[in-house]
């Protein structure tokens, strides 16, 4: 035992010498570490979390900047302000505790004694010293969390830290073993430890934003691999160095303001990123415009808040007018540096592209105020380009232009179209001109932007035009009146018959010219007309019934010739709507019957009557018996209606093939009348068919059943 606590002590000494031997020659007299290795805490009851229990004094002659601390029972830290105090609620602790102070310069360990606490087993490394024995040994493996700098030199390995064992027993053979993430998993072997003294290593640099600290786990077995103390956590956490540029989120960035806008007008946000640790300086960014170009009016239109990185306006709206100034964009080069813009902060730049956006602020003004077009009478189409003047930025609605008509257009002659690849007004003719009405028109003209105007600018004088139109004569054809001339006439009437004057002027009457008729179109070539006095008579009978007439209308076309230079021509057109005369006689049908023999008094047939004609020269028909002797013995025909009539066989036929002739009238003024006949087949009748005598004879069903059937549908006609 007493050789163990020797150990130890001896340890501890060694300790103390190696961290105050690291000083790298800090201000005269300064000793990098701890000031006062020792402390004592009464213990009064648990522990509240944030409970203040003592201030260490520590000082690495550097200024404590970079000074982090480790504490061997987890349950406690060391503030900013070198307290030590709980991180929660704690019933009780260990009797010692171990605080462990690393900086670049300085790396040292106190020892903090807890009197008074329930259960300890030792307060102090004194007491451990001076004590007894006790019946069993006691033993306890301090594992505090340590902390090194990224991007250390070599050589390597380094050593980083120490983890002990404090003993009151007797001295065993023992090993330290260090397992997890940096140890024996990957990255395996970044950090070892000495298996006989503790003692634990780097074996290389490491890189605080790959990783930012190690969590293993350190144990002592026997050499059989028996588990002794432990295993206890153990914490390697990486401190930051500033090895990281500030780097924009973009290559690039656009923004936009609009001219005039008030000075402090936000135009966009520029954003850098910092890859060290944001809870130091090393991430903390300020942001500057480093180069305005063009520098023109000023160099410094813009102006940028360091920490949020704002873009903001600086010049004057009446400055920032968009056709005054050199060029409508601007380029920033912004720089953002870390160290909270300290000297020795790192740098990142980009580019910020700002467009000072047009607001119509101009009025567009007309490059004359006359404007004179000629145009043919009769023709439509452009007849004069207008052109305006805008100040504003092209292919915007601030500059894009629309016309109108203010006065001049009574009967709305005239559009104006706006050509969208130069601005100007294409004037048209969209209604054919006149001549003879009017020769000369004055049109005002009125122009204006898509979008309206800011309120302090209004349209002026500039803003209106005026168009002087003169309409050029040209020789006009003919014009027809009425088109189409519609007349009644009665079809059939004599050859050479009057059928209807044409009427045909000529719109040019300032001129006096004559005018000459012929005739275009006559599908039936029924129609002449007189070339001087335009009268049309027939050179045929005109027919109703003829293909060439529909719904009773017979069209023809004529063209009028006036004898100007060049001659003029002019079409019209003549409807005759033809009234019906008696010139068709009617007939029958069907003109078959079939029968079977051996049968009477019986249907033969139902034949209706047909006519060409209109009534009253059609229906009603009187259909009856021919004139020869006898056949009224065999045959009987009475009415069904106005326009049917059924034959009836009075006696039994043979088979053979007859011919029944009938004499069929219309009821025309004076009447119609047509001698027909109606074939009547009487055949043989078996089995719901017919054997007739017939060249063209064929196999048909049983029909004179369905006779009867017809009668009765006709006979509600």
């Amino acid at each position: 035992m007493e050789i163990g606590v020797c150990v130890l002590l001896a340890f501890l000494l060694h300790q103390v010498a190696h961290v105050g031997g690291q000083g790298d020659g800090g201000h005269e007299g300064c000793v990098p570490g701890f000031q006062v290795k020792k402390y004592q805490v009464m213990y009064r009851g648990p522990f509240q979390k944030g409970q203040r229990l003592l201030q260490v004094e520590f000082d690495d002659c550097a200024g404590n900047e970079d000074v982090t601390f480790g504490v061997s029972d987890p349950g406690f830290h060391v503030d900013g302000d070198l307290n030590l105090v709980p991180l929660r609620d704690l019933p009780h602790s260990e009797p010692v505790l171990f605080i462990r102070g690393l900086s670049a310069r300085a790396d040292d360990l106190a020892q903090v004694d807890i009197i008074g606490t329930r259960g300890r087993s030792a307060e102090t490394l004194g007491d451990i010293v001076g004590q007894k024995l006790p019946y069993r040994s006691k033993r306890s493996l301090l594992v505090p969390n340590i902390s090194i700098s990224e991007n250390e030199r070599g050589p390597f390995p380094k050593f980083i830290g120490q983890t002990h064992l404090i003993s009151t027993g007797e001295p065993r053979e023992q090993i330290f073993r260090m397992t997890g993430p940096g140890a024996d998993q990957d990255p395996k072997g970044l950090f070892t430890i000495d298996m006989n003294s503790g003692a634990v290593s780097v074996s290389r640099s490491v890189d605080r934003e790959a990783t930012d600290s190690y969590q293993l786990e350190v144990s002592t077995t026997d050499y059989s691999g028996n588990l002794i103390e432990g295993p206890q956590v153990f914490r390697i956490n990486v401190i930051d160095q500033n090895d990281n540029r500030p780097i924009f989120k973009e290559p690039r960035y656009t923004g936009e303001v609009l001219e005039g806008s008030p000075t402090g007008t936000t135009v966009m946000t520029m954003t850098a990123f910092d890859a060290d640790d944001p809870n130091t300086d090393n991430a903390v960014l300020r942001y500057n415009i480093v180069k305005q170009s063009p520098d023109k009016p000023s160099p410094n239109m813009f102006y940028i808040d360091a920490e949020r990185g704002d873009i903001v306006t600086v010049i004057a709206p009446t400055l920032l007018d968009r056709e005054t100034l050199p060029t409508t964009t601007y380029e920033l080069e912004i720089m953002a540096k870390d160290m909270a813009g300290s000297e020795v902060g790192l740098t990142g730049t980009t580019t910020a592209t700002i467009t000072i956006t047009d607001k119509n602020d101009h009025a567009p003004e007309f490059t004359h105020p006359l404007f004179e077009a000629h145009v043919y009478e009769g023709s439509t189409g452009v007849v004069v380009n207008l052109t305006v003047d805008d100040r504003d930025d092209p292919a915007t609605a601030a500059w894009r232009a629309m016309y109108s008509i203010i006065s001049g257009d009574p009967t709305q002659s005239f559009e104006i179209q706006t050509n969208p690849d130069n601005n100007e007004g294409m004037l048209s003719v969209v209604k054919p001109l006149n001549y003879e009405a009017s020769e000369f028109l004055s049109l005002l003209i009125k122009v204006e932007n898509e979008d309206p105007l800011v309120p302090d600018v209004g349209y002026g004088p500039s803003s209106t035009a005026t168009v002087h139109v003169r309409v050029e004569d040209i020789n006009e054809g003919p014009v027809f009146f009425p088109d189409p001339l519609i007349v009644t006439r009665m079809e059939n009437i004599p050859v050479g018959s009057f059928v209807a004057s044409l009427n045909a002027t000529d719109p040019d009457i300032l001129e006096k010219q004559s005018i000459r008729y012929a005739v275009l179109q006559d599908p039936a070539g029924w129609l002449s007309v007189n070339p001087v006095r335009a009268t049309v008579n027939t050179s045929a009978s005109l027919d109703r019934e003829s293909p060439y007439v529909y719904d009773n209308k017979y069209t023809a076309v004529f063209i009028a010739t006036d004898n100007g230079t060049p001659p003029a021509t002019g079409t019209g057109t003549l409807i005759i709507h033809l009234e019906d005369y008696n010139d068709n006689a009617p007939y029958v049908l069907p003109s078959v019957a079939r029968v079977c023999e051996d049968t009477y008094d019986v249907t033969v047939a139902v034949v209706g009557g047909w006519d060409k004609d209109l009534p009253p020269n059609a229906a009603p028909f009187k259909i009856e018996l021919g004139t020869q002797p006898d056949l009224d013995k065999t045959w009987n025909v009475t009415r069904v209606n106005s326009t049917h009539s059924q034959i009836r066989l009075l006696r039994s036929l043979k088979k053979d093939n007859y011919q029944l002739p009938l004499l069929i009238t219309d009821s025309g003024v004076p009447p119609l009348s047509n001698n027909t006949e109606v074939k009547v087949q009487v055949c043989i009748c078996n089995k719901n068919r017919m054997h007739c005598s017939s060249a063209h004879s064929h196999r048909a069903r049983f029909l004179v059943p369905l006779a009867p059937l017809l009668l009765t549908l006709l006979s509600r006609l």
